[in-house]
């Protein structure tokens, strides 16, 4: 369960691999099953599309307090606010980060690096194997390398996120299954959490749930137009 992980959750993902919009459901999943304070910290300053501060209203809304750099009037800056430290050093917070998806996005880490404990935090990696960056069990490994040498922090856990966004269906998820877990016994990494949109995977059924590794997370669109 979400409740299980450990305080501080970043969640990672290369460009194209649904990792904000997982993060805004695991963060609103963690708000119905915990009574703990929730901050929810937008540190993606590389990808301008899809950001969770989009969605702002919506994460305050549950209850979660939201950390991010906009101004007013829609507009943000490329840049971490300082409020993003204080639920490092405030251990009554879950803290939530969702981070830039590629090396250079994870680097922003770096400033943290010395409130960030590592019996405490849990770096999760989105992966979508139908994008070119992580659509081989190699580059899935490649990736994970990269954003572990930039952060300075190693991977505990995959997301299985398969999508072809309105295209998805539950055969792509097994699809995904078989090649992370292979990436699971290369790198002792476990898959932690398999996740798919609800309105979208309309095949889904219990016999393949169980075929599919960690918690299942269905997911609805925080971050997708319906026209998209």
């Amino acid at each position: 369960m979400v409740t299980d992980d450990k305080r501080v959750r970043i969640i990672s993902g290369h460009y194209g691999s649904g990792k904000t919009e997982f993060a805004v459901n695991y963060a609103a999943r963690l708000a119905r099953q915990s009574d703990h304070k929730i901050a929810f910290a937008d540190m993606d300053i590389v990808n301008v599309y899809f950001r969770s501060r989009e969605v702002r209203d919506k994460i305050m809304a549950m209850g979660i307090r939201m950390i991010d750099s906009s101004v007013g009037a829609g507009a943000d800056l490329p840049a971490i606010p300082a409020e993003s430290f204080a639920p490092f050093e405030d251990k009554s917070y879950e803290y939530i980060i969702d981070l830039g998806g590629n090396d250079v996005g994870t680097i922003v880490l770096g400033r943290y690096r010395q409130w960030i404990d590592l019996a405490e935090t849990d770096f999760f990696m989105v992966v979508n194997i139908f994008r070119p960056d992580t659509n081989s069990v190699e580059k899935i490994i490649s990736s994970k390398e990269s954003l572990e040498q930039a952060s300075g922090l190693q991977v505990t856990g995959l997301i299985n996120n398969a999508n072809l966004a309105r295209g998805t269906t539950a055969a792509d998820l097994l699809k995904a299954e078989t090649m992370l877990s292979q990436v699971s016994r290369q790198t002792n990494v476990p898959i932690k959490y398999t996740s798919y949109v609800e309105e979208i995977v309309t095949d889904m059924t219990e016999e393949i749930k169980k075929q599919l590794s960690g918690e299942i997370i269905p997911m609805t669109y925080f971050m997708r137009e319906t026209w998209m």
